[in-house]
C-alpha cells in the first residue's frame, strides 16, 4: 500500500513539474530574456536551459543537501537524464522524421558536450568531487555560453526558429492536461506579471523536487533497491518526459535540428550547472568533498560511450538522422535499462 502511494506521488510530481515548467517557467523566462535584449542563442544557452533543466537542478541540490549521504540520487538523476536525452530523445526525433542537421551549431554543441562528459568521467573516477572540480564545471559552462554568443562570427549559420514549435507543443499537452492546467492558471499570478510568475514557478519547482527526492529515498528503501538505480532510471525518465514529447512534436514539423540541439544543450547545462552549482554550494557551506558511488561510475562510462556512438552515427551518416540512427539509439537505451535491471 505504501509503495502504491509513493508511486502515485512520483507520477503526480512528474506531471505537475512538466506543466509548471512548460506553461509558466519557460514562458516567463522568454519574456525576461526579451526585456534583457538577449540574442536567441544566448537566451537558449542560459535562461531556456534553466527552464528545461530546472527540475534536475533542484533534485540534485536537495539530494546533496539532504542529511544521510543521498547525493547519489542527485548525480544519478542527472547522469540518467543525460543518457535518456541523448539516446531516446534524439532517437525518437530521428524515428519520427529524417532530418539533415545544420552541422555548424551541432559541431559546437557536440564538442562542448564531449568535453563535459570527459570532465565528468575524470572527476568521478576517484569516487568523489572536489571544490575545484565543481568550479571547473561552472567555468566550462561560462566558456560554452560565450562560444554560443560568438559562434555566428566563427561559423555563420541561420538560427532555428523556436516560437511556433513551442506553442504547438503546448497545444498537444493541453488536450490531455486541461483540468490541471486550469487549476494551475487559477493559483498562479497573472501572466502579465511575469516576474512574479517566474519566482512563483521556482518555488513550486523547488517544492516538487524536494518531494521527488524524499519519495525516491523512501521507495528505494521499501523496495530494497539502491538509490542510484532509482535515480538513474525512474527520476531520470520522469524529469525528461516533457522534453521527449516536445521534441517529437517539433520533429514531426520537420525541425529535427531543434529536437537534437535542445537535447544536447540541455545535457550540457544539466551536468555542468546541475552538478557544479549544488556541489559548489554544499562544499562552500560544509567543506570536504562530495562522494559518488561505484554504480554511477559505470553509468558515466555508458554515457561517454553514448556520446561516441552519436558522434560516429552523425559522421557516418554525414549529419543526417533518420530511422536507422533512431533505431540504433533507442535500442542502445533499452540495452542500458536491461543492464541496470540485471544488476539488481
Amino acid at each position: 500500500m505504501a509503495i502504491a502511494f509513493y508511486i502515485f506521488l512520483l507520477l503526480l510530481s512528474f506531471v505537475l513539474l512538466a506543466r509548471i515548467v512548460d506553461l509558466f517557467f519557460i514562458a516567463s523566462l522568454d519574456k525576461i530574456s526579451r526585456d534583457l535584449r538577449m540574442s536567441s542563442d544566448a537566451a537558449g544557452a542560459t535562461l531556456m536551459a534553466v527552464g528545461s533543466s530546472a527540475p534536475e537542478l533542484f533534485v540534485a541540490l536537495f539530494a546533496v543537501l539532504k542529511p544521510g549521504e543521498h547525493q547519489v540520487i542527485g548525480i544519478g538523476s542527472i547522469v540518467g537524464s543525460a543518457i535518456f536525452n541523448l539516446l531516446v530523445i534524439v532517437g525518437a526525433a530521428a524515428l519520427v522524421k529524417s532530418t539533415k542537421l545544420n552541422w555548424k551549431p551541432m559541431f559546437r554543441d557536440i564538442l562542448f558536450y564531449t568535453l563535459t562528459v570527459i570532465l565528468l568521467v575524470v572527476f568521478i573516477w576517484d569516487g568523489h568531487f572536489s571544490l575545484l572540480e565543481a568550479i571547473a564545471f561552472l567555468g566550462l559552462y561560462v566558456i560554452y555560453v560565450i562560444a554560443v554568443i560568438y559562434w555566428h562570427r566563427i561559423m555563420p549559420y541561420n538560427d532555428v526558429e523556436f516560437e511556433e514549435g513551442v506553442e504547438d507543443a503546448h497545444g498537444e499537452h493541453n488536450k490531455i492536461t486541461r483540468p490541471l492546467d486550469q487549476f494551475l492558471k487559477f493559483i498562479f499570478p497573472r501572466v502579465e506579471r511575469y516576474y512574479l510568475v517566474f519566482f512563483f514557478s521556482i518555488l513550486l519547482i523547488a517544492a516538487l523536487s524536494y518531494v521527488l527526492v524524499e519519495v525516491a529515498v523512501k521507495t528505494a528503501h521499501l523496495m530494497n533497491i539502491p538509490e542510484a538505480i532509482i535515480a538513474l532510471t525512474v527520476l531520470a525518465v520522469g524529469t525528461s518526459i516533457p522534453d521527449l514529447f516536445s521534441s517529437i512534436i517539433v520533429a514531426k514539423q520537420g525541425r529535427g535540428d531543434m529536437a537534437v540541439s535542445n537535447a544536447v544543450g540541455s545535457n550540457i547545462f544539466d551536468i555542468l550547472v546541475g552538478l557544479g552549482l549544488p556541489f559548489l554550494i554544499v562544499m562552500l557551506l560544509s567543506g570536504g568533498t562530495i562522494d559518488a558511488g561505484g554504480d554511477l561510475v559505470n553509468s558515466v562510462l555508458i554515457l561517454f560511450g553514448s556520446v561516441i556512438l552519436l558522434i560516429g552515427l552523425l559522421l557516418v551518416r554525414r549529419w543526417k538522422v533518420g530511422k536507422f540512427t533512431g533505431f540504433v539509439l533507442v535500442a542502445a537505451y533499452l540495452a542500458y535499462v536491461i543492464y541496470e535491471i540485471m544488476k539488481l
